[in-house]
């Protein structure tokens, strides 16, 4: 439970940075945001988004040792080790966010001002760029594509090895573990597959983006406290 509330925290937050903003916008025909809301907006997205990809994997490497080595679970993921892995995902957070950030606000913005997306997003605000930002857009599909991409195939393979471990239990056993991975599976593919798809993948309409993005903000953060109250 202790990974759960951190994540939970996250989830929680994740949305709070762009929803009630995307819900004020309905009510009113001229949707404006000033440039600071804009970067705060870009800066609490990835920050809160990236953390909760990193607390995935430190639940990963959680569940791994429940399983494989129970009877020393309690020695091996002691509070201060729970507490350098929780600690680490948030860092690791702010530091993706904060690159994404640097990289957005020392560009010039000409004019028109007008954003594609429900909210500041990195992919929009450089199309309203005054210079070439073909670099930037490197660092940035390298910054959250790679790192959305490296951490699913981490925790793909992590069940991998799970799965072919279990093939010697006994069928007692294997449902104890499916039952306690099952949750978060389904809660890595929720989180991951949307930002993969949305830096690893051939050109799409604008529209298709869009609801991309409202599935990734939206829906892990509504599902996961179902998903992890059925498993419980």
């Amino acid at each position: 439970y202790f990974f759960l509330s951190h994540l939970s925290f996250a989830d929680m937050c994740y949305p709070s940075a762009t929803t009630p903003k995307m819900i004020a916008d309905t009510f009113v025909e001229r949707k404006t945001i000033s440039f600071n809301g804009c970067m705060t907006q870009l800066f609490s997205s990835y920050f809160f988004g990236g953390t909760e990809i990193f607390l995935l994997i430190a639940m990963a490497y959680d569940r791994y040792v429940a399983i494989f080595r129970p009877l020393h679970y309690t020695a091996i993921m002691d509070r201060q080790k729970c507490g350098l892995m929780a600690g680490a995902s948030w860092v690791a957070g702010f530091l993706h966010s904060i690159l994404q950030t640097l990289l957005t606000v020392q560009l010039p913005f000409c004019g028109p001002n007008e954003i594609d997306n429900f909210f500041c997003d990195v992919h929009p605000l450089l199309k309203l760029a005054c210079e070439d930002t073909s670099v930037v857009g490197l660092i940035v599909v390298a910054n959250s594509g790679v790192i959305s991409l490296v951490s699913f195939i981490i925790l793909i393979a992590s069940y991998v090895v799970i799965l072919l471990n279990m093939r010697s239990w006994s069928s007692e056993g294997r449902r104890k573990a499916l039952f306690t991975c099952g949750s978060h599976i389904t809660t890595v593919f929720l989180v991951l597959v949307p930002p993969m798809f949305m830096y690893i993948r051939p050109s799409t309409t604008p529209s298709v983006d869009k609801l991309v993005i409202l599935f990734n903000i939206v829906m892990p953060p509504l599902l996961n406290p179902l998903i992890y109250t059925l498993r419980n």
